[in-house]
């Protein structure tokens, strides 16, 4: 009875109905997109803090008992929880790993310009600045590289990245409210006759009220699952190899369509509210 009456309340009004669905869209698009750069950010952090946290990379003159005494140095602290060796050898064999699909850059690379180097785990986080000016003092070092600071850049960008996320996500969703709550107005100031004519009859206000909940609930959930298509579609068919290509390395795809799903469920579940809302806020304004 209801889903019908909803129907044909769409059927006469399908501009409006159109820009309803438009703006959920778009709303929930962003929502989306926001999810899995937020998903891609984490495993980037992730990926960066289970690596080596401080790369000490050596001079090409340096000796091997230069090396052993920055490593007895670093170990003699107690605040290193691991200190491995790279030879140049090993360099290049991991230099190789990660161009193997780019010959010409395999051809211009040799051992012997190649720094070997030490990949140092602190104990603890706090201790890296203290093993990072130990690494630094040696006069066989040539590169320190540390690895907090990226972890640390990246986290600064993953909470800009969501606090604009936020800002752009609240102003749709209030945009949308609005939009909702303007259309479900202008269709009950519509049939405010026959909503007149139902009451006398002796038509409860639930009745009255749950065809226009259902339709907040309607342009909520397709637009939910428009715009968690599109973010999925471009991911899939388009973004995915910029940002392999991008990223190298860095294992942030592929996004697995459980979490996809789940991701989905999060937006229906968000736009059902926002439907339900949005019309309840309408309902309560023109059915008093």
């Amino acid at each position: 009875m209801h889903v019908q009456t909803v129907a044909k309340y769409i059927r006469r009004s399908p501009y409006q109905s159109i820009a309803a669905i438009l703006i959920m869209s778009l709303t929930f698009l962003s929502i989306a997109a926001f999810s899995i750069l937020t998903i891609i950010s984490i495993r980037i952090i992730d990926y960066f803090e289970g690596r080596p946290q401080l790369s000490v990379f050596f001079k090409q003159e340096s000796s091997a008992d230069e090396v052993n005494k920055l490593k007895d140095q670093l170990n003699s602290t107690g605040k290193a929880q691991s200190i491995k060796f790279v030879s140049q050898e090993e360099a290049l064999s991991i230099y190789k790993q990660q161009n193997k699909e780019d010959p010409l850059l395999l051809d211009l690379v040799t051992a012997d310009i190649l720094p070997a180097s030490l990949d140092v785990q602190a104990t603890d986080a706090v201790y890296l600045s203290e093993l990072a000016q130990i690494s630094k003092g040696s006069p066989a070092v040539d590169e320190v590289v540390f690895q907090k600071d990226i972890v640390d850049t990246l986290i600064k960008f993953t909470n800009g990245l969501r606090q604009i996320g936020i800002v752009i996500i609240s102003i749709l969703l209030v945009v949308s409210t609005f939009v909702i709550l303007t259309i479900i107005g202008i269709k009950i100031t519509v049939r405010k006759d026959e909503i007149e004519i139902m009451k006398l009859i002796g038509a409860s206000n639930w009745f009255i009220r749950t065809p226009f909940l259902l339709e907040g609930i309607f342009y909520g959930a397709i637009g939910a699952i428009i715009g968690w298509g599109v973010s999925y579609g471009v991911l899939y068919f388009y973004a995915t190899p910029k940002i392999e290509s991008f990223f190298g390395n860095v294992p942030v795809l592929p996004i697995e369509p459980i979490l996809m799903v789940q991701v989905l469920g999060i937006l229906l579940v968000s736009a059902i509210f926002l439907g339900v809302f949005s019309s309840f806020l309408a309902v309560l304004r023109y059915l008093k």
